[in-house]
C-alpha cells in the first residue's frame, strides 16, 4: 500500500487516543481525514504531520449523509468515537451502537480496506449498564456490516491527560476523604500509546481481521491499589471509606447534573465489574501481543504528569 496516497479517516480523532494514533499515522506518511464534530476545536492535530497532510472535516456519527461524506475515498477508516455520559441527543445507543453501526455501513459502501473499531472491555449485551450494552451491540453491528472488521477492546487508558488517574488525583487534592466504589474490582490500565500502537498494527494487516482483540497493560489492580497508586505520586495520605453502591448511586445524582459528570449510576454499575483481558482472549491469543506491542509499565509513565498534583509540583520530590 503507497501510504502516501492512502486516506485514512478516523472518527474522534481529535481525542485521548485520537491523538496519539493521528501522531504516528503521519509519521507513516498516510494523509489524515480527521472527522469531528467540531473541527474549530481539532487545530491541535494539523502540526503532527507535514502541511496539508492532516485535515479535520466536519462530521457527526448521528448523520449518515455526513458520515458517507467522511470516508469517501478512504482506504482505511477508523471509529473511536465513544461517550462516557449521556447528555441531549448523545446517548449511549445513539452514538455507540446505532453511530457504529453508521460508520461500518458507510465503509462497506464506500470500498474500505480496513476498518479498526475502538469498544471497551466489559461490552456486554447483558450488562446493567447501559454504557457497556451499547457497546457490545455496537461490536454486532459493526462485524454484520463489515465481517473483516478489526474490533479493539481496552482496559482504562493511561498517559497525560487521561480522565481516570487524572480524575482520581483531582479529587485527592480537593477533598480530605475519598470515597471508594467497587474497590475490589480489578482493572487493567494501559499506556495511551500502547493502545494506539495497537491500532497501528491493526491498519497495517498485522492481525487477523474479524476478530475482537482484548488490550490491557502488565498489572492488574483493584480499583483501591490504583487509588492508593495516584495518593503515592501525588504524596497524599487521603483517607479511603468504602462506599456501597446503592449509596454511590445517591451520591452520584447531584454529580450527574454538571456539564461533565465526576460520577453517574452507570459508572457506579460499571465499577462493580472486572476490567481485565477475558481467559478467553488469552486462550486464543487475542490480547496485546498479537499486535506485537509490549506494555509499558504505570510506573514509567504516571510520575510524568500526576507531580501536578503534588502540594508544591514539580518542586515536591519523590521519597527515596
Amino acid at each position: 500500500m503507497d501510504r502516501a496516497n492512502t486516506l485514512v479517516t478516523i472518527f474522534g480523532g481529535s481525542g485521548f487516543l485520537g491523538t496519539q494514533l493521528v501522531q504516528l499515522l503521519a509519521r507513516e506518511g498516510y494523509r489524515i481525514r480527521v472527522a469531528v464534530r467540531r473541527p474549530d476545536l481539532a487545530g491541535h492535530l494539523k502540526p503532527l504531520g507535514s502541511v496539508g497532510q492532516i485535515q479535520p472535516i466536519q462530521a457527526n456519527i448521528r448523520n449518515a449523509d455526513s458520515v458517507m461524506r467522511a470516508v469517501k475515498g478512504s482506504a482505511i477508516v477508523v471509529n473511536l468515537v465513544g461517550i462516557r455520559f449521556e447528555r441531549g441527543r448523545q446517548q449511549f445507543r445513539a452514538v455507540q451502537t446505532m453511530g457504529a453501526k453508521t460508520v461500518a455501513e458507510a465503509a462497506a459502501r464506500a470500498g474500505a480496506e480496513v476498518l479498526v473499531h475502538l469498544s471497551a472491555i466489559g461490552a456486554d449485551e447483558a450488562s446493567v449498564s447501559g454504557y457497556a450494552r451499547s457497546k457490545a451491540l455496537g461490536e454486532a453491528d459493526v462485524l454484520a456490516a463489515l465481517p473483516r472488521a478489526v474490533i479493539i477492546r481496552p482496559s482504562i487508558l493511561f498517559g497525560p491527560g487521561d480522565d481516570f488517574f487524572n480524575m482520581h488525583a483531582g479529587l485527592a487534592r480537593l477533598f480530605p476523604v475519598l470515597p471508594l466504589i467497587g474497590g475490589k474490582s480489578r482493572f487493567q490500565p494501559i499506556y495511551v500509546g500502547d493502545a494506539a500502537e495497537a491500532m497501528l498494527a491493526a491498519i497495517q494487516g498485522k492481525v487477523k481481521t474479524g476478530k475482537i482483540y482484548e488490550i490491557g497493560g502488565p498489572e492488574v489492580l483493584t480499583h483501591r491499589q490504583i487509588v492508593e497508586r495516584v495518593l503515592a505520586e501525588t504524596q497524599r495520605h487521603n483517607p479511603l471509606i468504602p462506599v456501597p453502591t446503592a449509596i454511590a448511586k445517591l451520591m452520584a445524582l447531584p454529580f450527574a447534573i454538571l456539564p461533565s459528570p465526576l460520577l453517574t449510576a452507570d459508572q457506579v454499575d460499571l465499577l462493580q465489574k472486572d476490567n481485565v483481558v477475558s481467559e478467553e482472549a488469552i486462550r486464543d491469543k487475542r490480547t496485546l501481543a498479537a499486535f506485537g506491542v509490549t506494555p509499558t509499565p504505570l510506573e514509567a509513565i504516571l510520575p510524568g504528569y500526576l507531580w501536578r498534583f503534588r502540594k508544591n509540583g514539580q518542586f515536591d520530590r519523590q521519597p527515596a
